[in-house]
C-alpha cells in the first residue's frame, strides 16, 4: 500500500500520570521499533532498555517476561489510531475499518511480525495476544453490524466475527502469501463483496 495511507513508525498514544505512565510509554514505544526492526526472535531487552533510557530490571518488574512485553506492545500499537467509526453509513464504515486495518498491516515490519507471532503459536501468551487483538476488533465492529441490521441493510442472522473475517480476509492473504499490493481498489472491492454477501434478500 502507498505511504500515504499511514506513518512508518508506531505512534504510541498519548499518556498522562505521571512517571510511571512515561515510562510505560517509552518502553512500549522501544519495544514496537525493536519487533519491527528486528523480528519477535530479534527483540533484546536490554536494546528495548536503553532506547527507552530505562533499566532492565524496571522492564522485568513491570512486565515479568519477554513475551508479557510483547504482548502488551502489540496490543497496543493494534489499538493507536483505531476509534470505532461512526459514520451511520455501513458502506462508509466498512471502509473506515478496512483503512484501519491497512494502515496497521502495512506499517513496516509489521509482516514479519504477524509471521512470526503465527510461527511462535505454542507460546500461550502470544496467542493470548492474538485472541486479544482479534476480540477487540470484533467487539469494535459489532456496533457497526448491529446499527445495519436494524437499518435493514445486513441481514439479521449477520454476525460480527463473519463479517470482519470476510472483509479483512482478503488483506491478510495479500501480505502473508501473496505480496501483492494492498490498494485502495483492493479496499473498495473488499467493502462490496462483504455488503453483497450479507444483504437482506430481495
Amino acid at each position: 500500500m502507498n505511504s500515504d495511507i499511514g506513518p512508518d513508525k508506531p505512534q504510541p498514544r498519548r499518556r498522562s500520570g505521571g512517571r510511571s505512565a512515561r515510562v510505560r510509554e517509552a518502553v512500549i514505544a522501544a519495544t514496537l521499533q525493536q519487533v519491527l526492526d528486528h523480528g519477535i526472535e530479534g527483540l533484546s531487552l536490554g536494546s528495548v532498555a536503553a532506547r527507552a533510557g530505562v533499566s532492565e530490571t524496571t522492564i522485568y518488574r513491570r512486565w515479568g517476561s519477554r513475551t508479557a512485553l510483547i504482548t502488551d506492545a502489540v496490543n497496543d500499537l493494534a489499538a493507536v489510531g483505531n476509534p470505532p467509526p461512526q459514520t451511520g453509513a455501513l458502506r462508509e464504515d466498512l471502509q473506515q475499518i478496512l483503512e484501519q486495518i491497512a494502515r496497521l498491516i502495512t506499517r513496516p515490519g509489521v509482516a514479519r511480525l504477524l509471521g512470526t507471532a503465527a510461527a511462535l503459536d505454542a507460546d500461550p501468551e502470544l496467542t493470548h495476544a492474538r485472541t486479544t487483538f482479534w476480540n477487540n476488533r470484533f467487539d469494535q465492529i459489532a456496533p457497526v453490524v448491529e446499527r445495519a441490521r436494524t437499518a435493514g441493510t445486513l441481514r439479521t442472522d449477520a454476525r460480527p466475527r463473519e463479517v470482519l473475517e470476510t472483509l479483512a480476509a482478503p488483506l491478510y492473504f495479500r501480505l502473508l502469501v501473496t505480496t501483492e499490493p494492498i490498494d485502495a481498489e483492493l479496499i473498495t472491492r473488499c467493502v462490496e463483496h462483504t455488503i453483497t454477501l450479507y444483504q437482506p434478500p430481495p
